[in-house]
């Protein structure tokens, strides 16, 4: 492998987040005191990523967020759940994930709005969502008082593996033959997330894996 995959190999390996072509660019060409042309570094990653497909290999380079980044294959996913599980890794509430869901859908949107969809109060929500950096202020509404806007940031996008919002979910990947959304049977299927929150507080309950 040459010089210039190597350091490329290093950077997504050590880069916490899903590093673009852009950044990797940057750090080339400063360490290298010269131009790195950007199809050297995408012809790079391609070599990387078959390179990673082999077998030998537990895990891959994957584009999520917009950029690149190791991830274990599927095949080893039952290991690392349980690792997860015990480490008790905390999630995103049913609450907290209704709201960014409405965010997500509906942004650039105030908190009122998403109040008024959600008919609860969602302050503790919307707080801890942008602690998370999985939701970032976009400006303000041009109406009375100036109400901040709120959407998704690229953490958004990297948390959920998508590389941009035209990947969410369409009302028709829903759609059953009978009207009826989701399967008891599916380990996915929440049908508490469909209810009203009836607490006026919205407390955001972090739950374990």
């Amino acid at each position: 492998m040459d010089v210039l995959a190597k350091h490329i190999e290093a950077l997504i390996f050590c880069s916490p987040q899903p590093i673009k072509v852009e950044e990797i660019l940057k750090c080339l060409t400063e360490m290298f005191d010269a131009d790195v042309p950007e199809e050297h570094i995408t012809e790079a990653i391609d070599k990387l990523s078959k390179k990673y497909q082999d077998d030998e290999y537990a895990f891959e380079i994957i584009k999520s967020g917009g950029g690149y980044q190791f991830l274990t294959k599927p095949a080893y996913q039952a290991s690392i759940g349980i690792l997860l599980k015990q480490k008790s890794k905390r999630r995103l509430s049913t609450s907290a994930l209704e709201t960014l869901s409405i965010i997500a859908y509906k942004q650039p949107i105030t908190k009122s709005e998403v109040e008024q969809i959600r008919g609860v109060n969602c302050d503790y929500a919307v707080n801890k969502l942008l602690e998370k950096e999985l939701v970032i202020i976009k400006g303000k509404a041009d109406t009375i008082g100036k109400p901040l806007l709120y959407g998704t940031s690229e953490n958004f996008m990297d948390y959920f593996g998508i590389n941009s919002l035209n990947e969410l979910p369409t009302p028709k990947d829903f759609a059953e033959e009978d009207n009826t959304i989701g399967k008891e049977n599916d380990p996915d299927f929440n049908p508490s997330a469909f209810k009203d929150q009836s607490s006026e507080d919205d407390n955001y309950e972090e739950e374990d894996n």
